[in-house]
């Protein structure tokens, strides 16, 4: 057997604690070779010290000496394992996640939340490594810029999204041609069933109430709009060359099927098993093997219902803006992502209503429009906007979100308070 050398970025979150689950089942299967976080010392230092890692990130550090503070927490940990501190790279500040995600390894597991993952994907697709790619923004917003690293290292983009990683598996079943389209299926959420009246006066409290799903705040609250279900059908025509009319979204409240492909014949393959994303997890770091997860399987001998029905578009405008903006190519998925990162804050500080997350968003891409940005060369492609494009570099793509985050704080701040929830 092969070990596979494996770093972990966004290593203390929803995914990345599950990844250490499913390592724990494979220790002699993986060598974890770097770690990096955001600020949850405490646990970056007890993962490095189980998997006795070499090289860890903090992005956000403590204020004061954050070394020292670092290998003190390596060495309370060390010693209640009664381990010995394994650490020898400490990167540490805003660029600490890139830095590990370029180390020499054989798969970075992204799975930080929102833009901030941009650069640690690029770094590890420079690097020609091949990446588990649990951070779907990056490829969102950096779109032929993530692409272009891909192919010119030959690195491989492996989805980790339960929903893509699901098309992936279904695809199996035959050729590219013989492929009809892809159906992307959605829980519906907390709100499933409520109208724009309804959604106005939910709270915070209840959009993280997910009824299958255990995710982190930003996605849970994605997931209760549709805002993720809209990311994800960018995500599926990025990773899989599929049109945007071909790609369909169906709610599924069961969570049970993640996703299926339609195939010329009028046959479609699902992926069925029950919700629980370290199995998804495991796809990804088998290399094509299919290896232990811990997650369940389904019980075929109980009884169960399925059901499937449309996305309400009227209550739920931000999936059909999602697309609207992937049609769109160039910088405006940037804008529709780092737009939404922005409302989603707002919303959960009481300031804007639920509404006004996709209310934003819109507003956002109008300004971006207004603003003469140029529509990606697919867009152009298909007759949507006139004339060359300029290839999208990454000084664009972050450009384009800086303005969009700007643009966003200041509509929060002239529509504060306007219905917002304040229970």
């Amino acid at each position: 057997m092969t070990v596979r050398r494996l770093s972990v970025i966004g290593a203390t979150g929803s995914i990345g604690t599950q990844t250490r689950d499913v390592l724990r089942l494979h220790r002699e299967r993986f060598r974890v070779t770097g770690l990096a976080a955001g600020g949850n010392l405490t646990e970056l230092a007890a993962q490095a010290v189980e998997f006795s890692v070499p090289a860890i990130g903090l992005a956000h550090p403590p204020a004061a000496d954050a070394r020292a503070a670092i290998r003190s927490a390596l060495a309370s940990e060390a010693a209640r394992q009664h381990l010995p501190d394994p650490v020898e790279v400490i990167e540490t500040g805003p660029e600490a996640p890139a830095r590990i995600a370029a180390l020499a390894t054989d798969v970075v597991l992204n799975a930080v939340t929102g833009a901030a993952g941009l650069d640690a994907t690029l770094a590890a697709l420079e690097a020609g490594t091949d990446v588990a790619l649990a951070n779907k923004e990056s490829l969102i917003i950096g779109g032929d810029v993530v692409l272009g690293a891909a192919a010119a290292s030959g690195a491989e983009l492996i989805p980790v999204d339960s929903e893509h990683s699901a098309i992936a598996q279904a695809l199996r079943a035959g050729r590219a041609e013989e492929v009809s389209k892809l159906i992307v299926t959605a829980s519906g959420g907390p709100f499933r069933g409520f109208d724009r009246e309804q959604l106005e006066t939910v709270t915070p409290e209840q959009a993280l109430a997910h009824p299958t799903w255990d995710m982190g705040r930003v996605v849970t609250t994605n997931s209760a709009g549709l805002v993720n279900k809209g990311l994800e059908v960018i995500e599926a025509h990025l990773l899989f060359g599929i049109p945007y009319d071909r790609i369909d979204v169906v709610v599924h409240p069961q969570s049970q099927v993640h996703s299926m492909v339609e195939f010329a014949d009028g046959s479609t393959i699902a992926q069925v098993s029950p919700p629980d994303m370290r199995l998804p997890i495991a796809y990804a770091l088998g290399a094509g093997e299919r290896i232990g997860s811990g997650a369940p399987a389904n019980d075929w001998t109980r009884a169960s219902t399925w059901t499937f029905e449309p996305v309400d578009d009227e209550a739920f405008p931000a999936l059909g803006l999602a697309v609207e903006a992937g049609r769109r190519g160039g910088t405006f998925p940037a804008v529709y992502n780092a737009a939404n990162e922005v409302f989603v804050d707002a919303f959960h500080d009481r300031r804007i209503p639920f509404t006004g997350i996709a209310d934003g968003i819109a507003a956002a891409l109008a300004d971006h429009s207004s603003r003469g940005a140029a529509d990606g060369p697919a867009a152009v492609q298909t007759g949507s906007a006139a004339g060359a494009v300029a290839p999208l570099t990454r000084d664009a793509v972050l450009a384009a979100d800086g303005s969009a985050r700007s643009f966003a704080h200041s509509w929060v701040a002239r529509h504060a308070g306007e219905g917002a929830a304040t229970a």
